[in-house]
């Protein structure tokens, strides 16, 4: 069965503690942390997910799987680490050279992390191919990262399964994670086309019952 993760980009403020406790309860299996520095992207969240992320290290033991969408990729996991999250996740796109994201994998994993490699949905699966062997995820943004509620890219669902069966094919052990314009209507194309785990935001967040949109978008 696939699992979920919910996104808290869109998560209101007001409340955010009991909204928190009632996504836990209603049988998720990740917190997902959107952190974006508004260069790499527009927008700037990241005082915003310090904060969720504090909370939830009170009140939860659930995996904290965060979404780094920066520039400055090693201040970001540094600023993050302390809050023992199950995986980092950081773009493709952001980095300099192969140098470079050999280096944060390498770091990310000193620090007994999991780590994940984003691409964007113009970035070819090519591009990561040779990390493979070397990282426990890879992330699929379905939509342009830096904002949530839109919708989901058609296209994106047939690189899903390229890389599915890439995997399969050289006999990795590797998760794939869909993200962005997620919703009940279109998560089983994602779950046929090969992802495990599916981000969910607004879906979940606007519905009125979290726990039965969750089990919806399980099925």
């Amino acid at each position: 069965m696939v699992e979920i993760g919910v996104s808290l980009l869109n998560m209101k403020n007001e409340n955010a503690i009991q909204t928190l406790y009632n996504l836990e309860t209603a049988g998720i299996e990740y917190f997902h942390i959107d952190v974006m520095d508004g260069k790499f992207v527009t927008n700037n969240t990241v005082d915003q997910m310090l904060e969720y992320c504090e909370y939830l290290s009170s009140i939860t033991n659930l995996p904290l799987d965060v979404h780094l969408m920066v520039e400055d990729v090693k201040t970001y996991i540094d600023s993050f680490l302390v809050f023992e999250p199950n995986i980092i996740t950081f773009h493709l796109e952001a980095a300099q050279n192969k140098e470079e994201v050999l280096e944060w994998i390498k770091y990310i994993k000193e620090n007994n992390v999991r780590v994940g490699i984003s691409i964007k949905p113009t970035t070819k699966l090519e591009e990561i191919y040779e990390y493979l062997p070397l990282i426990h995820e890879v992330l699929i943004m379905t939509v342009e990262p830096g904002k949530g509620g839109q919708a989901l890219i058609r296209e994106t669902v047939s690189k899903i399964e390229i890389l599915s069966n890439y995997v399969k094919e050289k006999k990795l052990e590797v998760d794939i994670e869909a993200d962005g314009g997620i919703k009940v209507e279109n998560a089983s194309l994602l779950k046929k086309a090969g992802a495990n785990i599916i981000v969910a935001g607004t879906a979940i967040l606007d519905s009125e019952n979290f726990k039965e949109t969750v089990e919806k978008l399980k099925k």
